[in-house]
């Protein structure tokens, strides 16, 4: 008897009129996970193409490990180095290891279970999305961040942040920044000075994990830091965000598959690179200081603007759009590092801050559009008469 078989005979209990058939939703999550569906749809207009949902959400998945692998050796290597013991790479993975995988088993386990039973209340499919989102919040946390916190984060960002609105495809803010954001404003001292991004700074005499951003926040230059280091992810900081590098492999993987937008990834660097150098020329405290061209390799701005703002439900959906999108996205990142000192990040509050503007810019281009034909027509119905 093969795989195939054994689920059909798993599967007779849930079927319509059985005794287990609202918990079908649950059942056929698990199958869809493990075989094409069966099924074909039967009414209304639709298109025939081998991309659905579990497929974007698994070349996504595939984008972000490289940021993910990189964030996991990054998180042992940024502990071992400052204990001035020697070690090897394998010491550093499995340090990371030791602190990511956990969090990485509480966002799935809390948010899939949270998935599951709504999908079993409301009576319809378990969708993928959470696949992405339940990777993509413990690689944006602080790496001693306790378990039961991401916990509350995830339900928050899931039953608020998605459910709330209708699940998967309804939600107008990205759910794995709302989880952050929650994090960060209701466990503030979790989430952000300089004991929060290297493993174990808070416990373990002599470990810094102050970052580049917060240290030009106080005031002070982060010399000992190179370029080579910013862009590579050598430095302290989110568990997954500090590799340009690695999240440039991702970017790459999003946009060759037709995944990830060029326009809203181009748009915010433009965006972000233009305001860095105006400040640069004002030069009024530290951050505006900063080489413009570093603010696009440090913090978190490259795995935002390419695994998070490209966020096709949150996002612009216009051509248009996206470049206004993603234009702002990078400004309001640069201003919010320059002039909130107590924050001075800034795409994760650029990011959910346009994604509440995304349908406004939509709408606005596509009235722009009609407003443009309309004048066409006006004009060759004048000249034909």
């Amino acid at each position: 008897m093969n795989i195939r078989s054994i689920v059909d005979n798993l599967k007779k209990p849930f079927e319509k009129g059985e005794k287990l058939e609202k918990f079908y939703p649950a059942f056929d999550a698990f199958e869809t996970f493990l075989f094409v569906p069966n099924h074909t749809a039967k009414k209304g207009a639709h298109i025939r193409d081998a991309i659905d949902l579990k497929r974007v959400m698994i070349t996504v998945i595939i984008a972000l490990l490289p940021a993910l692998f990189y964030g996991i050796y990054n998180t042992g290597y940024q502990y071992l180095v400052q204990t001035n013991d020697s070690f090897t790479t394998l010491d550093a993975i499995l340090h990371g290891s030791y602190k990511i995988v956990p969090m990485i088993a509480v966002s799935y386990i809390v948010g899939l279970s949270i998935e599951f039973l709504f999908a079993i209340w409301r009576g319809h499919q378990v969708n993928e999305g959470y696949l992405v989102t339940g990777l993509l919040i413990p690689m944006i946390m602080p790496v001693d961040i306790p378990l039961w916190m991401v916990g509350i984060s995830v339900a928050f960002a899931v039953i608020i942040g998605k459910e709330a609105f209708g699940g998967t495809g309804m939600n107008i803010l990205n759910p794995a920044l709302t989880a952050r954001a929650f994090a960060f404003f209701a466990y503030p001292t979790y989430m952000s000075g300089n004991q929060v991004w290297v493993s174990e700074a808070s416990n373990v005499d002599g470990v810094s994990g102050e970052t580049i951003l917060g240290m030009l926040a106080a005031g002070n230059s982060p010399e000992q830091f190179g370029v080579l280091e910013m862009f590579v992810g050598s430095i302290p900081g989110s568990i997954a965000e500090t590799s340009t590098l690695m999240v440039l492999i991702g970017a790459f993987i999003l946009i060759y598959t037709g995944i990830g937008s060029w326009r809203i990834m181009l748009g915010g660097v433009i965006g972000a690179a233009i305001t860095g150098l105006l400040f640069n020329f004002w030069g009024a405290n530290a951050l505006m200081s900063f080489d413009w061209q570093n603010h696009l390799i440090v913090g978190g701005f490259a795995f935002g603007i390419v695994f998070m703002a490209t966020d096709p439900v949150s996002a612009a959906q216009t051509i248009k759009g996206k470049w206004i999108y993603g234009i702002l996205v990078g400004i309001l990142c640069i201003l919010i590092r320059v002039f909130n000192p107590a924050y001075p990040e800034g795409v994760m509050l650029a990011i959910l801050l346009m994604n509440v503007f995304a349908p406004t810019i939509d709408h606005y281009v596509v009235e722009a559009n009609v407003k443009r034909r309309e004048n066409r027509l006006k004009t060759q119905l004048k000249t034909a008469r």
